[in-house]
């Protein structure tokens, strides 16, 4: 078993364990919301800051990307919501009297969940080169040390400026301009560790690296395939759009290694139905699927289809094939020569079962694809997410209402940062119009993304890590290798709301810079300001935080930047870094000159619910990729295989979290309740390799390469998973996933197919 955690830090290997839920949401939603933003926030201030969540004069929520539809409720935000919430308008502060009591070797043994029940971050703090404990520093202080240390760098790609999603659109678009204009294009961000699989494969097949679909679309769908995703814990309110969905005729197959309770059935919290009655049954189908044989399926289908169209040529749609799709015969061919053999192995379904599956989308005039992670982390995740598309166009169900590609984001602005050029191989259009608008040459060579910064940290060609936002050392793979390289640093910087595990693995030298969250009020230049968000689907919106700031030291994130980029720049700097600090609308109106379909922004976000960005694909059947025309793939197909006494892992979120924040220590629906370090295991597996439930195991990890990784004191718990399958927590598993295991093509790390073996833990 694990060791015994220090004092106050709660045991998290020792678990109460239920069975699991068949139902999510429903009055216990609305009694664990309103209980965690009580414990965080007090009485008056969970009401005034929760009946703002979403709404159209109000704040996005913190939490994830899902679209709010044009007809808000009173209360627009779920669960986990209203726990980001209040976690960010907490009334605990940590200021500099924490840090004198709490020194970072201290901190360094602390949970990921103890350190964010702490507080709010009050002021800056640095720790100097040797010392154990960060001490309150300037603001000009904190901007001298950076400024020292990127001038001493041999090069600006010697420097690193990583972006979580939680940035707004103002402040990701001043972020990457300081970058470039400093330099380089080592920009790496969340989307790296998440949907760059789902981007590089839409942007080869259709043009657009985002979701073809807005929510109006799902409401209108006659099927919706929900692919390695769990609604119910990871985007709730997606769960309203496929009960509506559902009302008005839609089908919904899901396809996933665990059953998972919210798209079991949806008691919806704000109706009768929902918290007196039964709820509503989500799923038609459901399709347990073997770890990572997404591929295997939807190449299953695409052959039938291509049979079924022998006899009914109503099957394909013809007409669209012909006038905007390329590739067609070479990916029929390989559809044709798909075994069933291998895919009843790669995907553990009968022929029955997709079977089944092929005659619900036989009956669909429109059907939409919904995934997430359970995609895009696997080495063959590109060429997945390619197959998904081939489906979609063999009966053009793509660019016509109620059809479509949805890749579902996380991060509440993760697809905004990427539009607003957050990325480490930016398009020469957007360079040249940067260059045009600025004045200066951006760089042209690629940067780093987030797995190759950890190899230059690593080897020392990476000195300087800045990160606005986020947890980059507990969200990225290979934990201890992940540690080392930030720890070769000569500074690490972290912008941030709260502590994290970040903030105790450091350079030699160190800083945090307290930043506002998005509940505060904003007011620059004597003006209160607004920062606008892009969702899942291309909606862009306003943000307006109405909460006083946790304290007189914080600065907002476009503050904070542009009197960053001026104190390193200097004079010579031709942008308004001064007035941009202090007028938004400043920011909104050069965006508008950079990237398309911002034009007349100011304008346009003004207006309750804000504006849809264009979508070629969608809007005009136009996919501007390098044929002029849809591509269909006809990629080998791929599935990860475990050897005899192995199983294959995937790392996933637990209900009482949201990416590396852990709010509480339950997973609710899994009936997984006070604890954290657990492996999930179909009873068969378990007793096959000579454990029950309740024992504890280490869990080691096997890489090609012949190394090993080892994650300690896992309790066993029996769940009905998909045989050969186990399940576990990150951020705690992150420690197996090793540093090269990435996707082909966009290098995400490959989270969700992981081989490895269990050992009987050693007791202590």
């Amino acid at each position: 078993m694990a060791a015994k955690p220090p004092a106050g830090d709660p045991v998290q290997d020792a678990p109460r364990v239920t069975a699991p839920k068949h139902a999510a949401a429903g009055l216990p939603a609305i009694g664990h919301s309103l209980r965690m933003a009580h414990q965080q926030m007090g009485v008056r201030r969970t009401a005034l800051t929760l009946l703002r969540v979403n709404q159209k004069d109000g704040f996005d929520c913190p939490g994830c990307a899902w679209p709010e539809p044009d007809d808000r409720a009173a209360g627009e935000f779920c669960e986990n919501g209203a726990k980001a919430v209040a976690e960010e308008a907490t009334l605990r502060r940590v200021t500099p009297g924490f840090f004198a009591a709490h020194p970072v070797s201290e901190l360094a043994t602390r949970s990921g969940y103890w350190l964010g029940q702490q507080g709010r971050l009050t002021h800056p703090v640095h720790l100097a080169e040797g010392a154990d404990s960060y001490e309150p520093i300037s603001w000009e202080r904190a901007f001298d040390i950076i400024a020292e240390e990127l001038a001493d760098l041999a090069t600006p790609d010697e420097a690193v400026f990583y972006t979580s999603g939680r940035t707004s659109n103002e402040a990701a678009f001043l972020y990457q301009l300081f970058a470039r204009e400093f330099g380089t294009n080592n920009l790496p961000d969340c989307s790296n560790m998440c949907h760059e699989s789902s981007g590089s494969a839409l942007t080869e097949t259709l043009g657009v690296g985002k979701g073809s679909v807005l929510l109006d679309d799902l409401h209108q769908a006659d099927l919706i395939i929900v692919a390695g995703q769990n609604p119910g814990t990871n985007h709730p309110r997606m769960l309203s759009a496929l009960e509506k969905a559902k009302r008005n005729g839609a089908r919904i197959i899901t396809v996933n290694p665990l059953p998972e309770a919210g798209l079991e059935r949806f008691k919806h919290p704000q109706t009768p139905r929902g918290l007196l009655g039964r709820g509503t049954a989500l799923t038609d189908l459901f399709l347990q699927i073997r770890i990572g044989g997404d591929q295997a399926l939807f190449r299953a289908l695409n052959k039938l289809i291509l049979q079924a169209a022998e006899q009914d040529p109503k099957a394909v749609d013809e007409a669209f094939v012909r006038e905007h799709t390329h590739g067609f015969e070479e990916f029929a061919a390989a559809a044709r020569a798909a075994d069933w053999d291998e895919t009843l192995r790669a995907t553990g379904l009968t022929r029955a079962e997709i079977e089944r599956a092929l005659r619900m989308v036989l009956a669909s005039e429109r059907t939409i694809v919904c995934w997430a992670m359970g995609l895009t982390q696997h080495k063959h995740a590109v060429p997945t997410i390619r197959e998904v598309v081939n489906f979609l166009l063999l009966r053009g169900n793509v660019g016509r209402p109620g059809a479509g590609v949805c890749p579902v984001r996380g991060h509440s602005n993760v697809q905004g940062d990427r539009t607003m050029g957050i990325f480490e191989r930016p398009a020469p259009a957007f360079l040249d119009a940067l260059e045009k608008e600025f004045g200066f040459a951006p760089p042209r060579e690629h940067g780093l993304d987030v797995v190759r910064a950890i190899r230059a940290l690593r080897d020392g060609r990476a000195k300087v890590f800045f990160a606005m936002g986020g947890n980059f050392v507990a969200a990225s793979p290979d934990t201890e290798v992940t540690e080392a390289a930030m720890r070769r640093a000569r500074l690490t910087v972290h912008v941030s709301t709260k502590l994290n595990r970040s903030h105790v693995v450091t350079g030699a030298r160190a800083l945090i810079l307290p930043t506002l969250g998005r509940t505060e009020r904003d007011v620059r230049g004597g003006t209160e300001q607004f920062v606008t968000v892009e969702d899942s689907m291309g909606m862009v919106h306003a943000s307006r935080g109405r909460l006083a700031p946790a304290g007189p030291q914080l600065l907002s994130e476009p503050a904070i930047i542009c009197r960053l980029a001026r104190r390193v720049l200097g004079p010579d700097s031709r942008t308004p870094w001064e007035e941009f600090a202090d007028d938004y609308a400043a920011v909104r109106d050069r965006i508008a000159r950079v990237i398309p379909g911002f034009e007349d922004f100011n304008a346009r976000v003004a207006r309750p619910g804000g504006f849809t960005l264009p979508h070629a694909p969608r809007d005009h059947r136009r996919f501007p990729t390098a044929t002029g025309k849809a591509n269909f793939t006809a990629a080998a197909v791929e599935y990860p295989h475990a050897p005899e006494g192995r199983l294959l892992l995937q790392t996933l979120r637990s209900h009482d979290q949201y990416n590396t924040t852990i709010y509480g220590l339950d997973d609710r629906y899994r009936g997984i309740k006070g604890g954290r370090r657990v492996v999930l295991l179909h009873p068969e597996d378990a007793a096959g390799l000579g454990f029950a439930d309740g024992d504890y195991v280490d869990l080691v990890s096997e890489w090609t390469d012949g190394t090993e990784r080892r994650a300690t004191g896992f309790r066993v718990v029996h769940y009905p998973t998909a045989r050969g399958c186990a399940a576990s927590y990150y951020p705690e598993t992150n420690v197996l996933v090793p540093l090269d295991a990435t996707a082909d093509t966009s290098n995400t790390p490959a989270s969700k197919s992981l081989v490895v073996r269990l050992e009987r833990a050693t007791p202590g």
